[in-house]
């Protein structure tokens, strides 16, 4: 509890100094999209141009291990996006409450968690576990949520618009392009690795001070449809992966149960980022953030047993 306390303790106190800075009027009723805009324009793709650029192909290629982690987050993320659909929500909304489901918020507590259990051995599930998250996971959901905001019925008109649009998101470009210059095998000169790193490293503060500057205003619209979100990311995702993971791919200890670990984490910030940009209803989103992170105190904890069975 004392590990899983200490990663979750800065989180809550970054939420805390936006919800403060908006109560105590030092930040405006605009500082949430206006921070929330940096976060999705400059520090996000920053993050996923440095990382996709970086990343080695001997370093990412794990079969087992992407196809356990990857498997039980599209299946979490595609069964809560019918599920959604099914209950008369509109495709957008559908598929951020999928992502609320599915995202983890491996950056920020994923990758200390797992070097403070399995030390040195654990950085590299953890790396490749956030590149499937904010590459994999979170462009399949910014392609559902395009699909769902055209309003072409022709087939070839709407793949061109919804393909315009993806072409200016740039949280679909970066990744890319970081991807094609990993495979010119030229390294990042210093200057701009630095560059993107005094960026990529403001994307989490950025994002939860973000958060909480949000739910320190006046919540309107649903808010109730967050508690099975909570649920299914707590519960029914590390199930579900931690099946794959030991039974179906049956991988090694270490990966075994990094797999399992990373799943239980709490929704990050990705799906509120995702919300506030395309204006939809962030309440239901807001409080999952909060809720699983709260809740992950217990099923952390719970996971670290097992782990240490």
């Amino acid at each position: 509890m004392h590990t899983v306390f200490a990663v979750v303790l800065p989180i809550f106190a970054l939420i805390l100094v936006g919800w403060l800075c908006r109560r105590t009027n030092r930040l405006g009723p605009q500082a949430a999209s206006e921070i929330n805009k940096l976060v999705v324009w400059l520090c996000l793709p920053a993050l996923l141009f440095k990382v996709t650029a970086t990343a080695t192909w001997a370093e990412i290629w794990q079969p087992g291990f992407l196809a356990a982690f990857t498997g039980g987050c599209l299946l979490v993320f595609f069964a809560t996006l019918v599920w959604r659909l099914m209950q008369g929500r509109a495709l957008p909304a559908a598929s951020i409450d999928g992502l609320s489901a599915s995202y983890a918020n491996t950056g920020y507590m994923g990758i200390p968690l797992c070097l403070l259990v399995f030390g040195q051995d654990g950085l590299e599930p953890a790396l490749i576990a956030s590149l499937l998250v904010v590459c994999v996971l979170f462009a399949i959901a910014v392609v559902c949520i395009e699909v769902g905001l055209q309003e072409e019925k022709h087939i070839g008109r709407a793949i061109w618009v919804v393909s315009k649009a993806l072409g200016k998101n740039p949280l679909v470009v970066s990744p890319i392009i970081g991807g094609l210059w990993a495979v010119t095998g030229l390294g990042l000169p210093a200057p701009l690795l630095h560059f993107l790193d005094m960026l990529a490293a403001a994307t989490t503060p950025c994002a939860l001070v973000s958060l909480g500057l949000f739910l320190a205003q006046k919540q309107e619209g649903e808010q109730v449809g967050a508690w099975p979100l909570v649920a299914i990311k707590l519960v029914g995702q590390p199930l579900l992966t931690g099946f794959l993971a030991y039974k179906v791919f049956d991988l090694p200890p270490l990966w075994a149960d990094s797999a399992l670990l990373l799943s239980a984490l709490p929704t990050g910030t990705g799906p509120f980022m995702l919300a506030e940009y395309y204006q939809r209803e962030a309440a239901v989103v807001s409080r999952s953030i909060l809720v699983s992170t709260l809740g992950s105190l217990v099923t952390l904890s719970l996971c670290l047993l097992w782990i240490a069975r």
